[in-house]
């Protein structure tokens, strides 16, 4: 099943993360929501330039932990997911969708949008499409 929407993560201040600028490709970055453990990590797993237009793709695995929310965020250009494993609800608009493993999704940059995982977490694979030199998330109201 295929979801025409899309999730990630990071949308309050303290969750942006910037990996554009980042010069190691395995890259890693943790975030905490709340207390003193990280509820996410995401490791910038490749990049790569997409030729002639001034963006590039990133691909990142990312592990969110049980019980969490990521809230509202948006992204600079198209995000695309796979669900390895876990519990993952997305919500649109205020409308939630359920993404079950194996499945994937879309957000189409610009789109608000906030995520939830349930008692398992969530490991995703996700892909950004980005202008080279943008953040890969943008915190929203």
């Amino acid at each position: 099943m295929k979801c025409f929407l899309w999730a990630f993560f990071f949308g309050a201040p303290l969750l942006c993360a910037n990996l554009s600028n980042a010069g190691d490709l395995s890259a890693e970055q943790s975030v905490a929501v709340g207390g003193n453990q990280p509820a996410i990590k995401r490791t910038v797993l490749r990049r790569a330039d997409v030729p002639g237009i001034g963006y590039e793709v990133v691909y990142a695995l990312v592990k969110i932990a049980p019980h969490s929310v990521v809230p509202r965020h948006t992204h600079p250009g198209m995000v695309f997911g796979y669900l390895m494993r876990g519990d993952y609800t997305i919500l649109i608009n205020g409308s939630p969708h359920l993404i079950r493993t194996g499945e994937t999704w879309e957000v189409p940059g610009g789109v608000v949008h906030e995520e939830h995982t349930g008692d398992s977490g969530a490991e995703i694979l996700a892909v950004f499409t980005v202008e080279k030199g943008k953040p890969l998330t943008s915190a929203t109201n």
